[in-house]
């Protein structure tokens, strides 16, 4: 019989899934404008972006399964990524090709890991975090060259990165009873089905 902790659980992809899939992803050229300075549009542009938020708590759940070392290294791995890439990004402008579908496969291949619960080493974990970050990071960058305030903004962005993955890692790690493991590896099919989703959607499009 189902518990309710895994039921309420099922239902957190489900509404990501829903607010993805009514959400515009065709590209990161344009940063939120929250009104309140450069480092809140940085931090909002992560909370409001499903195309960044989405992936950042797949790899923590990612993370947190495969254990503390694997959930620290990884944290770091992809916080230093995310902002190498934003930098790369930024350099290299409007002519940074943004690809809606190189963020969807981070939905698809971080869903079908999570699913597996497969136990991967700590440099495993860390060096698919590098991945991420590169390429969300990347994909931030033509916003961060149209912005005013480029450094506040990838402040504001790294920091978003950081402080949700350090919690929502820490959070997985805490919780590894076996129904909820279940629910985790529910939660990455769900992720997965996303990916798939948006990725049949961008080919049928392009």
């Amino acid at each position: 019989m189902t518990s309710r902790p895994i039921q309420q659980l099922r239902l957190l992809p489900l509404l990501l899934g829903a607010f993805a899939a009514v959400a515009p992803i065709p590209a990161h050229a344009h940063l939120v404008n929250t009104g309140l300075g450069p480092v809140y549009d940085g931090i909002s542009h992560v909370l409001l972006s499903p195309e960044d938020l989405i992936p950042l708590l797949a790899m923590a759940l990612l993370a947190g399964i495969n254990g503390t070392a694997a959930a620290r290294q990884s944290l770091f791995g992809l916080t230093g990524a995310w902002f190498a890439g934003a930098l790369a990004g930024q350099l290299a402008g409007q002519y940074v090709p943004v690809s809606a579908l190189a963020g969807t496969l981070s939905f698809l291949a971080l869903g079908i890991l999570i699913a597996a619960d497969r136990r991967l080493s700590p440099a495993v974990v860390t060096s698919i975090a590098a991945i991420i970050g590169l390429m969300h990071g990347w994909l931030n960058g033509p916003g961060l060259a149209q912005s005013g305030h480029a450094a506040l903004v990838l402040a504001g962005i790294v920091s978003a990165v950081f402080a949700i993955e350090a919690i929502a890692a820490a959070t997985v790690i805490s919780i590894q009873a076996t129904p909820a493991r279940i629910a985790l590896r529910v939660a990455g099919s769900w992720i997965a089905a996303i990916g798939l989703l948006m990725l049949g959607w961008g080919l049928r499009t392009a």
